[in-house]
């Protein structure tokens, strides 16, 4: 019996890989069909590497994303505490809560501004809640000394593309700076709620076929065709991302094979006023697969744009930021400090944006 090849590596799976981590865009009716399309695989052959993959691990989940700065109150939040209590934090963000999405451990080469915050997390909570109570009470539940929450006031990038941007040479780019994206967010229906709890669920195994919405209509108690012409709805609305596969870029698959070895949280602080146009000048760097503007304080040299670059080589990340670095030189962007965080043991998941499950999770914590 002939086995499916399953590293991301395999010629037709870095082909298929290549549209499928970040470039179908939106909400789309075929969502497999337009993968087909762009990467030039036939469909069959798309589902069947795409559910191999997924079983084998190498792709951790497929789903429609959703622009969460459009749904929910969200930040970047770097915890301060005990070294002891490091591991146990980090366990209890990735495993008990499910408002935290990445959840990563952090190191710098040197001790510098902010080294002591070595936990870092993305946090959402619903509209109408909020971000400082919700940290309060994870603070309390492990035992931090301290966090600092870094919402952000615009994003300049945000993809994930690891096959694509495996050859990009330091200082590639777009023609025009990057265009900034709001964070402000939506007012959506009952329907639209129901329809994009449904929409944004990983897909099952059962679910890569050809037409994967039909079921999740049903779940959204609407038909098919009411249920696409509500996620064109939430289209409209930009509080739909893209359609993607999401490979396991930190751990080494089954045969040893990693995506990437290193990733970089890069920090600039630029002048007061200017944080729009050095966040459009770094954003347009296509190694980049976040850029934002935050707020980072004095606890961190008063960083103002942030942004993650992914490498299998530690030198090459820090080729990228060099050449960013340059870059901000040759357009007159004075940068008063930077520095990059390097990421060590960490876990990503999407995070919850359900008003439901936040009510049922606090009353939980309240009642321990």
């Amino acid at each position: 019996m002939q086995t499916v090849p399953v590293e991301h590596d395999d010629p037709i799976n870095a082909k298929i890989l290549a549209v499928s981590e970040d470039l179908v865009s939106g909400f789309q009716e075929k969502p497999f069909h337009v993968i087909a399309e762009e990467s030039g695989v036939d469909l069959d052959t798309v589902l069947e590497r795409i559910r191999a993959m997924l079983e084998a691990g190498v792709i951790r989940r497929v789903r429609q994303t959703m622009l969460a700065t459009k749904l929910a109150h969200g930040a970047l939040v770097a915890w301060r505490l005990p070294e002891e209590k490091l591991n146990a934090a980090f366990d209890f963000m990735a495993k008990e809560d499910p408002f935290s999405g990445h959840v990563v451990v952090r190191s710098t080469d040197s001790e510098v501004s902010g080294s002591g915050y070595r936990l870092w997390t993305t946090l959402k909570v619903p509209v109408g809640e909020s971000l400082d109570d919700h940290a309060t009470v994870l603070k309390d539940l492990v035992g931090a000394d301290e966090y600092l929450l870094m919402p952000a006031n615009g994003v300049f990038a945000l993809g994930v593309g690891h096959v694509r941007r495996k050859g990009l040479e330091p200082g590639a780019k777009l023609d025009e700076p990057a265009v900034m994206m709001t964070t402000t967010p939506a007012d959506l229906t009952d329907e639209q709620w129901a329809v994009l709890l449904s929409l944004k669920e990983e897909l099952t195994l059962d679910e890569i076929i050809a037409d994967p919405w039909s079921g999740r209509a049903e779940v959204a108690g609407v038909s098919r065709e009411r249920f696409c012409e509500v996620a064109r709805g939430l289209n409209d609305k930009k509080v739909v991302g893209r359609f993607s596969t999401f490979l396991e870029h930190v751990k080494p698959s089954s045969t040893g094979a990693r995506v990437t070895r290193f990733n970089g949280l890069f920090h600039w602080a630029v002048p007061k006023g200017r944080e729009k146009e050095a966040g459009a000048e770094v954003g347009r760097h296509h190694c980049m697969t976040h850029a934002y503007w935050r707020e980072g304080g004095p606890q961190f040299g008063n960083v103002n744009i942030m942004g993650v670059v992914h490498g299998t080589e530690k030198d090459k990340v820090l080729e990228h930021k060099a050449a960013i670095d340059r870059h901000l030189e040759s357009v007159g962007i004075p940068v008063s400090y930077t520095n990059v965080f390097w990421g060590g043991r960490s876990e990503i998941k999407p995070s919850e944006i359900s008003p439901k499950i936040y009510a049922e999770w606090h009353a939980k914590m309240a009642a321990k």
